[in-house]
């Protein structure tokens, strides 16, 4: 097995060729949500051609560039576009058609098989927050996450039905050095959790460490043709992928594991202020970046990312839920359709500082576009705070809760005879209630979504209670889901290996806090 992982037995490669899981492990209730309603088209025709063609006059005049990556300039000057030292020029639609080879949808393994997840077509995933460097609760306030906060995200998340998916670096744990909590962040998401999950990004050797893990517990031949791992593939806006980005996206793609590339963009700092030039500018940059992973590999997985959101042009702070970049969203959406790939954008996302009313009415006209313009995978769907710097314990649960309520809009109507209760309005008669009829008994558990962190006493029975409010009750939640947490099953020679390829990883490197 390749990347420094231990040697075993042919018994124990037999063992791992495939993903399994122990005897006694609770299948998920639902891997993925399936959109059953319409999604919302902005923009007609000549719109969206005004905004791809403005999308390869960028790459066709003025370009992007690849910094520090000879070999992935070396792909693109292969594949016929013209390179002007680490500038990167593309005749109109000649990107578009680099990108053909990319999967439409596919299958990404989860270490539960049951718990396995659908990109692309008619499937929704969700996931929790990705990559802020503080955690936040009620009880010890804001401050620097630790690993410990890691794995209580990962547990949450684990526990969480209407979650899909870990996401990545769910909050940095600072206090590990920074060339080795990579190590802990995979390991906590392999063993703690049993949904799939991304790896590091943040070198091209911490990606391969990433992959060499996930290889020991899925099979090195097993993951030759099968997804188990993700990157978050980031442009450096405007106009530059950095070797960072670059070779952690090909050391994905060259194992046949997958990328979501996701420009991040503020109109008004990383592009011009307003959206038509935004949006045509992340699908240039996007689009950039999944050509790359077809140069690599044709056929690698990957997803269409999109982050794009205003600037508040008086102090300079990211914002969120204004409604220029929810019409952004819904925009580059369908062009993202238009060429065929699983869709990421969105979450819940908002610059308030904890999980107050600003926090959801921001969060909820972030997250709204993303279901309704069709978006596929959405990370940052739980527990983003202060434009992402925190992760928030209360809002978490807030967030998780309202994702369910979303997979429930998802489903849309049926409409049959069953839904229509003749036999409701025939047992009950005129001017009687339904509550006790046999209809409501059999559907009174199913008919409407169980928001628990709801308050629906009456006044004195909420006051009587403790007078709390919604991030109160949202604390005794996470609190509970933790105290009744179980790991989920793991063959012990795999988590061996793991523990044993930490270490010697760890060992091998001084500790770097940069």
């Amino acid at each position: 097995m390749r990347d420094g992982a231990p040697r075993m037995s042919p018994r124990s490669r037999r063992r791992r060729r495939r993903p399994g899981v122990a005897a006694g492990a609770a299948p998920a209730a639902e891997a993925c949500f399936t959109r059953r309603i319409p999604r919302f088209d902005l923009l007609g025709e000549e719109a969206l051609c005004q905004l791809e063609d403005h999308a390869d006059w960028l790459l066709a005049e003025i370009g992007i560039e690849i910094r520090g990556d000879p070999v992935a300039l070396d792909l693109f000057r292969d594949a016929g576009a013209t390179v002007d030292g680490e500038r990167l020029r593309f005749d109109r639609g000649q990107i578009r058609s680099l990108c053909a080879t990319a999967p439409a949808s596919y299958t990404m393994h989860a270490r539960n098989p049951a718990r396995n997840i659908e990109f692309g077509g008619d499937r929704v995933i969700l996931g929790p927050a990705y990559g802020p460097p503080f955690v936040t609760d009620l009880e010890r306030g804001r401050r620097y996450a630790a690993l410990e906060d890691f794995e209580n995200f990962v547990k949450l998340t684990c526990l969480t039905p209407w979650l899909h998916h870990q996401s990545g670096t769910i909050c940095e744990p600072v206090d590990i050095p920074v060339n080795k909590r990579h190590l802990d962040m995979v390991y906590a998401h392999l063993r703690y959790g049993d949904k799939p999950f991304m790896g590091s990004v943040t070198a091209p050797e911490r990606a391969a460490d990433s992959i060499a893990m996930a290889r020991l517990v899925f099979g090195e031949d097993f993951m030759r043709d099968h997804l188990v791992i993700q990157g978050n593939i980031n442009v450096n806006s405007p106009l530059v992928y950095d070797a960072t980005m670059s070779e952690a996206l090909r050391t994905y793609a060259e194992a046949n594991q997958g990328n979501v590339i996701s420009p991040f963009i503020l109109g008004g700092a990383m592009a011009p202020v307003t959206q038509p030039a935004v949006i045509a500018q992340a699908h240039a940059e996007a689009m950039v970046g999944i050509a790359l992973t077809q140069l690599v590999r044709p056929g690698a997985p990957v997803v269409y990312g999109s982050f794009l959101t205003t600037m508040d042009l008086k102090s300079g702070a990211p914002s969120f839920g204004t409604p220029e970049s929810m019409l952004a969203t819904f925009a580059i959406s369908q062009l993202c359709r238009r060429i065929g790939l699983p869709f990421r954008c969105g979450g819940h996302l908002t610059a308030s500082k904890l999980a107050d009313a600003q926090a959801m009415q921001e969060s909820i006209d972030t997250m709204y576009p993303a279901i309704l313009a069709g978006a596929n995978f959405i990370f940052q769907a739980a527990g983003w705070l202060e434009g992402g710097l925190s992760i928030g314990y209360e809002k978490f649960a807030m967030d998780a809760e309202r994702c369910g309520a979303l997979g429930r809009l998802l489903e849309g109507l049926t409409i049959d005879a069953e839904q229509l209760a003749a036999d409701a309005y025939r047992e009950a008669g005129i001017g009687t209630n339904f509550l006790g009829v046999e209809h409501t008994l059999r559907h009174y558990r199913s008919a409407n979504f169980d928001a628990v962190l709801a308050d629906t006493q009456s006044f004195e029975q909420w006051q009587e209670a403790g007078n709390l409010d919604q991030q109160q009750r949202a604390g005794r939640r996470w609190r509970k889901m933790l105290d009744e947490y179980q790991p989920p099953p793991i063959d012990p020679a795999v988590d061996e290996a793991l523990l044993d390829f930490v270490a010697r990883r760890k060992a091998s490197m001084d500790d770097a806090w940069y």
